[in-house]
């Protein structure tokens, strides 16, 4: 690509006109209820190093940035969006004429905030000769691969990472102006209601334009997006059919166990090496994740199937297939994506006797269970004796069962077990 390409293109006078509006927009935007992150944003402002924000398609990152900037005042920064068709071509040496524009523009100003960095290639070689020159800058990015390598050769322990997920459990309720209950003065009808709030939560998703505009079908232009703007042509791959089917066969079963050797054979893919990248590619751009089973042998590790979780429920509803609501598997979603953001190492274990624990966390040294209900004999012995297997061949220290409320602790081989309600668990995180 030629150098010189984006500023053949347009006009000097035609991006000082692109700025305005982009500046313009950004500041007149809705900026929402507060986000959960906002306060991490905060704790980050005096500190000299770039704040990146990464995340999913729509799920609020640029709101996010601007509700800090309300809090840095209209005139205190620069904003750029590289999302715009206009800045086609824009290369990180075309940065200082940026600059220069905006400095005639807007004045002088120690603040830049950009919107989805990750479309500039090398753009971390300017951020970080500005950075140097004593600028602040708000980043978003939408693809955890191109941020994570470009971060790690430039931005090493020079900026501070921050993932924003759909909304949680609390910021749904916030959205729709529901007060979070007192946890410690629940009526049998306040754990009623939030129990029906849940249910509601893991029907509709967290995506906040979904939620703030159910009438059109959202959801699903999202998931087209991520899968052929961030996935398919930026990876420049020709097999859609077969990334489209293996995409809608995992988005349909979340919290399942998948083989990639299955796979393969299912999607006739060729190979396991291309089933593994497709999945890289959907994990990178946020739209789901996978977790391997615990086992003290790193290889058994890799080979085992794989749990494969949706980054929102919501999304998981409107773009897969299935019968009816699958209200356990729902649940279990909702924890991993709540552990995921807590825990450094999280695991699926599966006993010497065949029996599978939910979630296991090495560093707390605690098992994790998730069921819908414990009223039933057969569900609640099956969930205790999975536990009382663990407890005997990997370190616990506690453990925890969650389902639809709360009961009085026991033990199972010397190990404390908690039981909670997953609606109050998930508020109290």
């Amino acid at each position: 690509m030629n150098e010189n390409l984006w500023k053949v293109r347009w006009s000097k006078d035609q991006i000082k006109s692109m700025l305005l509006e982009q500046f313009d927009s950004f500041w007149k935007r809705d900026i929402g209820i507060p986000r959960d992150r906002l306060s991490e944003v905060e704790k980050a402002a005096n500190l000299p190093h770039s704040v990146i924000v990464s995340g999913l398609r729509r799920v609020g990152k640029s709101t996010l940035l601007a509700q800090i900037a309300h809090r840095l005042g209209k005139d205190a920064f620069y904003y750029l969006n590289f999302e715009d068709d206009r800045f086609l071509g824009f290369q990180a040496e075309d940065a200082n004429d940026l600059y220069q524009t905006l400095l005639e523009l807007f004045g002088e100003r120690k603040v830049i905030v950009i919107d989805e960095i990750q479309n500039i290639t090398g753009w971390e070689h300017f951020v970080r000769r500005f950075m140097e020159m004593g600028f602040k800058f708000y980043i978003t990015g939408s693809n955890a691969s191109l941020l994570s390598r470009e971060l790690g050769t430039r931005l090493t322990g020079r900026y501070v990472p921050i993932e924003l997920f759909p909304f949680s459990f609390r910021e749904f309720l916030r959205f729709r102006g529901q007060p979070a209950p007192d946890l410690q003065r629940m009526t049998t009808a306040d754990k009623g209601r939030l129990n029906s709030a849940l249910d509601a939560y893991l029907q509709v998703g967290g995506i906040p334009d979904a939620l703030k505009y159910p009438e059109l079908a959202l959801l699903r232009t999202l998931y087209d997006d991520v899968l052929y703007r961030d996935i398919a042509t930026r990876h420049h791959l020709d097999a859609i059919t077969a990334l489209k089917e293996l995409a809608f066969f995992l988005i349909s079963n979340p919290a399942n166990l998948v083989s990639f050797n299955k796979l393969k054979d299912q999607f006739h893919l060729g190979s396991v090496n291309t089933i593994k990248s497709y999945i890289v590619y959907m994990a990178n751009s946020w739209l789901l994740f996978t977790m391997n089973l615990y086992d003290f042998s790193v290889k058994r590790q890799q080979i085992a199937a794989k749990k494969i979780y949706c980054i929102d429920s919501g999304l998981s509803n409107a773009v897969g297939f299935g019968f009816s609501p699958n209200t356990g598997k729902l649940l279990e979603n909702l924890v991993f994506l709540t552990l995921r953001q807590q825990a450094k190492e999280l695991y699926y274990y599966t006993t010497p006797g065949g029996l599978e624990v939910d979630f296991y966390l090495p560093e707390r040294q605690q098992l994790v269970q998730v069921t819908q209900t414990l009223e039933n004999p057969a569900t609640r012995e099956r969930e205790l004796r999975a536990l009382a297997e663990a407890v005997q061949t990997v370190k616990v220290k506690s453990a925890m069962i969650l389902s639809n409320s709360n009961e009085d602790g026991f033990e199972v081989n010397g190990v404390p077990v908690e039981v909670r309600s997953t609606a109050e668990w998930v508020l109290s995180q």
